[in-house]
């Protein structure tokens, strides 16, 4: 092909006349297009246009003899492969091909283009071995192939070239140990082996390059040894990265001989023993994190002289003694990450006079003393996370004057004194967090609109009190926490006008009066619970118009007459608990649930519990005329618990008669029924009002009808004749014995009575000796994974959708980690378990079948197992079990789908790499993060910021070590504090303006 793309470009040439012929090198420009794909036409110049060189073509530079220097296709997403026709530009003195979609191997042909001094082919999918002879490029200044797919060893004569500075291979498949001749360049000021498979020791002999600034070895590598002490000797070393590279020993001493260095990054490693005080040499420092690794001793003093630092992250390791009251005197510290160590002693008075701190965490220690008072001097502080301490004294008043906080977590202290005035008014606080404390007093009233206010907590405190009622001036706020407090009175009716509302808990206080009607107002409430308090009346029928209404707890109050028969109708309640009030008349036709959540009601009847009176309440349940409960209702209801009682009794005798009878004569009972017949009839058991029969659900077992395949089993689409359309799931890896049940009647039935406006909703279940169907309910778009890796339907996810599925999916998986007792791990989340209504809106699917399938032995695939191939957590490879935070590791991989578009395994990933290690390695530059996002989310209108943020939450989940994965509720409020509340042209980045991000950011820990 490419043969007769140079005849047909020569006999064009021949045929426009002689006059003016393209130049060789324009012929062989043409034929390298036409190995190109070019979807965006950044090449449409490059064809016969009547002049005898290419110079005046896109991305061609010539010198002034008309010869073509410069090859300039950097970021014209270009795709194909590179012909050999490039080795006959041999004039060329740079190449720049960065940020392209070239694939295919690197012709060895570069290495006769003789005069080339840059060379740079980073961000493409290249692979295959490095072509060798690369050495014979002895002017070769920059050789950049960052971001690759090239395998096999490093290429080891490269340090043949004198004039070589800048080398960086990272981000590739290099294997093998690093070549000792890497030691040998004479002039290389950087290199970047970071990215890659590397194992075996570091070679001491990189110490010898004397002129190296930039050196960066980390990420994905494995070396079999510590830092050498060789690289006491760069003396002109200014940024040293060895972050997550399996180095094991000490820190050497020798690192403080490093003057000019600004970074030094040795994070997730497994080194141990102390900081050498020798760092405190170091004075140009800027940067040091050495989270994450075995250290232990204290914080040295000779850490003083670095007063340049600006971040100093020591988190998650073993250090111990006190924090330096130096610390708090270096001038230019913004970030400063001591949390999860043994730290004691006070917080240093001096850090509060720091004007430039921005982020401060120093939680899980056992700090004492106060938290000082002008911490937020500078007005830059955003993050004050001293939780899991033993903090005493107030909450520093001036705390409500900082302008520039954001989060606030300061549970479980001994902190005392009142909220700051002001606190909750602050224009960008999203987080309030003072829950496990002694605070006292009143929530201040004065508070203002504040506009990005969504998570508070305050309860296991002693406030008191009323709640004022410019509560309600907290339009974002998504979660108001304040239970076992002294809090008293009416609860304000203006509660409800915080109209993002999601969780209200005000149990264990002691307001009294009704629950207001307004209460219905809360439109977007999921959990309520006003349990424990003194509150009086009735329950407001009202309640019925909150419709993603979970969970509502009542109990322990002073509430009386009838539960309103309304109640019934909130298809998604599925806790509640009514017990321990003055309650009376029936209990409403709920679809299940626990006499606890009724007792300590002695006049409630129907249902489980005793008969209702006759003629005391009619069959709708209301109070029929002239009915009472009078003395004698009362002794007929007390005769009826007692013959309940009785019969109860009775009943359980006959039980377990019936069990000790099977159990000496089961071979006998076994032996006769299976002469029986193996088909028994359908039976249909509903966990809600369903207006359908067994056979009209056996009637969508067609082979037309199915509209999906999984380990789990079949789906079917099925339209009942009254027109409603369900989904039938056929579960997999049944026949001849499956009716030994193995808790699978009591697992589906748990199944049943989950409710949440995010979670699938099961509608019943239909079985027979030989075949299980479960019935859900239909979701017209079908599955995320579906719509996401579908070309044709892709289109309609645009960012926004794909922020609010992210968002609906992480509620729906916290309600199954914490709102369900026990909890429900689901063991199998991926994208294609994520279904979409009519209106997108996100719905986790299939929960709890994976844990259904290995109790009943039903299934040995990996889907039902222990999840789905990409979405696996690295644990289930040494341990075999799966947990909560298994399931977050795999919603980790969906969030990465959601803004890639790609599917957790690839070909263009690589052999073994899946796509979380595709992301992290791309994330190393600003460049490398805008390529992983999909183009399909709507392109230069995208806001990058918010990008970011959940790429942030997608990397949290995808920890390698359970450990640092966040929980799901901490998922829900990292991702709900993505979207600002408010915008303007100032803060709104797009992907249209790359520069307002840095990769490096990304490093930083959300909390």
């Amino acid at each position: 092909m490419k043969r007769w793309s140079f005849v047909l470009v020569l006999f064009l040439c021949l045929g426009r006349g002689w006059s003016d012929p393209l130049s060789e090198e324009g012929l062989a420009l043409l034929a390298m297009k036409a190995s190109f794909t070019d979807p965006v036409k950044h090449l449409e110049n490059w064809k016969l246009n009547g002049t005898a060189t290419p110079c005046l073509w896109s991305g061609i530079a010539c010198n002034n003899m008309s010869s073509v220097v410069g090859l300039y296709l950097a970021h014209m997403n270009l795709t194909g492969t590179l012909s050999a026709d490039l080795g006959r530009l041999k004039n060329l003195v740079t190449i720049s091909l960065e940020f392209n979609n070239f694939t295919g191997l690197l012709p060895v042909e570069v290495t006769t283009l003789l005069k080339v001094q840059y060379f740079n082919i980073s961000n493409n999918n290249f692979n295959g071995a490095f072509p060798a002879k690369f050495s014979q490029l002895q002017s070769l200044q920059v050789l950049d192939c960052f971001n690759n797919n090239f395998s096999g060893a490093l290429p080891g004569d490269l340090w043949l070239i004198p004039t070589l500075e800048h080398l960086s291979l990272g981000g590739n498949y290099f294997e093998g140990s690093i070549p000792a001749q890497y030691g040998s360049f004479p002039a290389l000021k950087y290199l970047g082996l970071n990215g890659n498979s590397l194992t075996g020791p570091i070679p001491p002999e990189l110490g010898k390059l004397q002129g190296l600034q930039e050196l960066y070895m980390g990420y994905y590598n494995n070396y079999s040894s510590g830092i050498p002490a060789s690289f006491g000797n760069l003396a002109s070393l200014v940024r040293l990265d060895m972050g997550r590279c399996g180095l094991t020993g000490s820190i050497p001493p020798e690192l403080g001989k490093l003057g000019k260095l600004d970074t030094l990054f040795l994070q997730l490693n497994n080194l141990v023993g102390v900081i050498p005080v020798q760092i405190g040499n170091i004075v140009n420092l800027q940067s040091l994190d050495l989270s994450y690794n075995n250290l232990s001793g204290i914080i040295p003093p000779a850490l003083i002289y670095l007063q340049k630092l600006e971040l100093l992250s020591l988190m998650s390791n073993r250090f111990e003694g006190t924090i330096p009251d130096f610390i708090g005197d270096m001038p230019n510290l913004q970030v400063l990450y001591l949390w999860e160590n043994q730290l004691t002693g006070p917080i240093p008075s001096a850090l509060g006079q720091n004007m430039n701190l921005t982020l401060l965490d120093l939680s899980s220690n056992f700090l004492n003393g106060t938290i000082p008072n002008d911490l937020c001097a500078g007005q830059k502080l955003e993050w004050v996370i001293l939780k899991d301490n033993q903090l005493t004294g107030p909450i520093p008043e001036a705390l409500g004057n900082c302008i520039s906080l954001s989060k606030l977590r300061l549970s479980n202290n001994r902190l005392n004194g009142s909220i700051p005035l002001g606190l909750l008014g602050l224009p960008n606080i999203s987080m309030v967090e003072i829950q496990m404390n002694q605070v006292m007093g009143p929530i201040p009233s004065e508070i203002i609109d504040s506009p990005q206010l969504s998570y508070l907590d305050f309860s296991d405190n002693n406030l008191s009190s009323k709640l004022p009622e410019s509560i309600g001036n907290l339009p974002m706020l998504q979660s108001f926490l304040i239970s076992n407090n002294h809090f008293e009175g009416p609860i304000p009716p203006q509660i409800c006008d915080m109209q993002s509302l999601n969780k209200l808990d005000i149990s264990g206080n002691e307001f009294t009066g009704t629950i207001p009607v307004e209460m219905s107002n809360c439109k977007k409430l999921g959990s309520l619970d006003l349990s424990r308090n003194g509150l009086t009346g009735q329950i407001p029928p009202q309640v019925e118009y909150i419709p993603d209404l979970y969970l509502l707890n009542l109990s322990h109050n002073q509430l009386s007459g009838q539960i309103p028969p309304q109640l019934q109708l909130l298809q998604t309640l599925n806790v509640f608990d009514f017990s321990y009030n003055n309650l009376s008349g029936p209990i409403p036709h709920f679809d299940s649930y626990n006499l606890s959540s009724f007792e300590g009601n002695p006049f409630l009847c129907g249902g489980l519990l005793q008969p209702c009176p006759a003629g005391t309440y009619d069959n709708d349940g209301a109070p029929a005329p002239g009915g009472h409960h009078s003395r004698r209702h009362k002794a007929a209801n007390l005769l009826a618990w007692l013959v309940g009682a009785l019969f109860s009794a009775a009943l359980v005798v006959l039980l377990v008669g019936m069990c000790c009878f099977f159990k000496k004569y089961r071979w006998y009972i076994c032996k006769y029924f299976r002469r029986e017949s193996t088909t028994r009839p359908w039976k249909l058991t509903a966990f809600s009002r369903l207006d359908l029969t067994a056979s009209q659900v056996l009637d969508c077992l067609d082979e037309e009808n199915i509209i999906g395949r999984g380990g789990a089993g079949t789906v079917y689409k099925g339209v009942m004749s009254t027109g409603q359309v369900v989904a039938v799931k056929r579960l997999a890896g049944e026949g001849k014995g499956a009716a030994h049940d193995h808790g699978f009647s009591a697992e589906i039935q748990t199944l049943g009575k989950i409710r949440h406006r995010n979670i699938v909703r099961l509608l019943g279940c239909c079985s027979n000796h030989e075949t299980n169907l479960l019935i859900y309910e239909y979701m017209p778009n079908g599955s995320l994974g579906e719509l996401l890796h579908s070309k044709e339907r892709s289109e309609k996810l645009d960012w926004e959708t794909r922020y609010n599925i992210a968002v609906q999916a992480a509620h729906g998986l916290c309600y199954l980690h914490h709102d369900c007792s026990p909890l429900i791990v689901h063991r199998d989340v991926k994208s294609n378990n994520i279904l979409l209504d009519s209106t997108f809106q996100a719905h986790v699917a299939d929960f709890g079948l994976a844990k259904l399938f290995q109790d009943t032995g039903k299934s040995e695939s990996m889907s039902s197992i222990a999840g789905s191939y990409g979405y696996i957590a690295p644990e289930y490879a040494y341990t075999l079990k799966v947990n909560e935070k298994s399931d977050i590791y795999s919603f980790g991989v969906v969030l990465m789908e959601l803004l890639t578009g790609k599917k957790p395994i690839e070909t263009e990933f690589g052999d073994g790499v899946d796509i979380v290690q595709w992301v992290r390695r791309k994330i190393q530059t600003k460049d490398g993060v805008l390529d992983v996002l999909d183009p399909r989310m709507g392109g230069v209108g995208v806001p990058l910021q918010e990008v970011m943020l959940v790429l942030r939450v997608a990397l949290l989940c995808s920890s390698d070590l359970p450990v640092d994965r966040p929980t799901m509720r901490d998922v829900v409020q990292m991702l709900s504090d993505v979207k600002p509340k408010s915008k303007s042209s100032t803060d709104s980045r797009e992907l249209a303006a790359p520069d307002a991000f840095k990769p490096q950011d990304l490093r930083l820990v959300c909390v």
